[in-house]
């Protein structure tokens, strides 16, 4: 087993597919850091802009829809990630693993 582990780890391949995922990760995990961080400026800094209310007659303020949007953001985010894994990252991965197994 630890064979196997030695050939993975000697595959260019392997290392240029933990870059992509790191490179992927980082940059989903900096926009959401980012959008949260604005929201959170928002909050301490335009309190009265988040506290008007969409249109005349309604209670939903802007900060709740921002507030809303930075979810929605991080699900999507979310996705995104899941659909490069499956499109992209698992053969990649699958293909490397199978190369080592077979290897003598």
């Amino acid at each position: 087993m630890e064979d196997i582990y030695r050939r993975i780890d000697a595959d260019p391949r392997f290392h240029a597919l933990a870059r992509a995922r790191s490179r992927l990760g980082w940059t989903l995990s900096a926009t959401v850091l980012l959008a949260y961080f604005a929201f959170i400026f928002a909050i301490a800094f335009a309190p009265d802009w988040l506290a008007q209310p969409l249109h005349a007659g309604t209670v939903v303020t802007t900060g709740i829809l921002a507030g809303v949007l930075v979810i929605v953001l991080c699900v999507s985010l979310t996705g995104v990630y899941i659909w490069q894994a499956n499109r992209r990252y698992d053969g990649q991965n699958r293909a490397i693993v199978d190369d080592a197994s077979r290897a003598p």
